[in-house]
């Protein structure tokens, strides 16, 4: 399938950054790539991440990017055996893109941090905010449980990792929604209060999960003047 019959616009301009539009500036197509970028995902996962998301337009979206070279798709290994959508080398090369992108949008004073998360942007957010010289005295995991999904993130040498699944210790577990775990991560809302009303849980070491929250660092909001102008 060629690209010309996806793409729905081209800029006609020569420059990279018009290229890249040409590529991956369809609406939802950079959020696909998001979603991707902790591993391969089924189509299904894919929708269920982007409630907004027509399984028509998620449909055409996956075409076009896989016409442009940025995602491939391929099957699991038995005893899987089903068709999922991954990131191509070239595509995994969109990651500081997007979270550059994330660092930037949070200077927003419109942003609104209390709209629902993907697990995977919950994430990403935290490897967009980590700050290495605030971490180079950790070494501590968390592991965070999100409906059926499970994410493991390590911090150790002033470096986070992170990964899908439960491989290996953590010393404390969050079970709970994206959004919820974020707010209390970042201090937007109070742990003890989430707990109380049973929107997170908490496991393992709490003093860890402190340590956790100290590690990051928010870019100041932007002087954008009266928004409603």
């Amino acid at each position: 399938m060629k690209l010309e019959k996806i793409t729905k616009r081209h800029y006609e301009d020569a420059c990279g950054t018009a290229h890249a539009l040409d590529l991956v500036g369809e609406r939802w197509a950079l959020l696909v790539l998001r979603e991707l970028l902790l591993g391969p995902r089924r189509f299904g996962d894919l929708k269920t991440s982007l409630p907004g998301i027509s399984a028509n337009v998620l449909t055409q979206r996956l075409e076009g990017l896989e016409a442009s070279g940025v995602v491939r798709r391929r099957m699991l290994a038995p005893p899987a055996s089903v068709q999922v959508y991954d990131l191509t080398d070239w595509g995994r090369e969109v990651e500081p893109i997007i979270l550059a992108l994330g660092r930037w949008g949070a200077r927003s004073p419109r942003q609104d941090v209390t709209m629902p998360l993907s697990a995977v942007s919950m994430i990403l957010s935290f490897r967009a905010m980590f700050d290495p010289a605030r971490a180079k005295d950790c070494d501590l995991s968390l592991r965070f449980h999100v409906g059926a999904e499970t994410y493991t993130l390590r911090i150790s040498d002033g470096q986070m990792s992170a990964e899908r699944g439960a491989d290996g210790e953590a010393d404390a577990e969050l079970t709970g929604p994206p959004a919820k775990i974020c707010g209390a991560t970042y201090g937007f809302e109070k742990l003890d209060a989430l707990e109380r009303a049973g929107a997170i849980e908490v496991r393992g070491d709490r003093e860890a999960f402190r340590r956790f929250t100290g590690v990051f660092a928010f870019p100041e909001k932007a002087a954008c003047g009266d928004p409603g102008r």
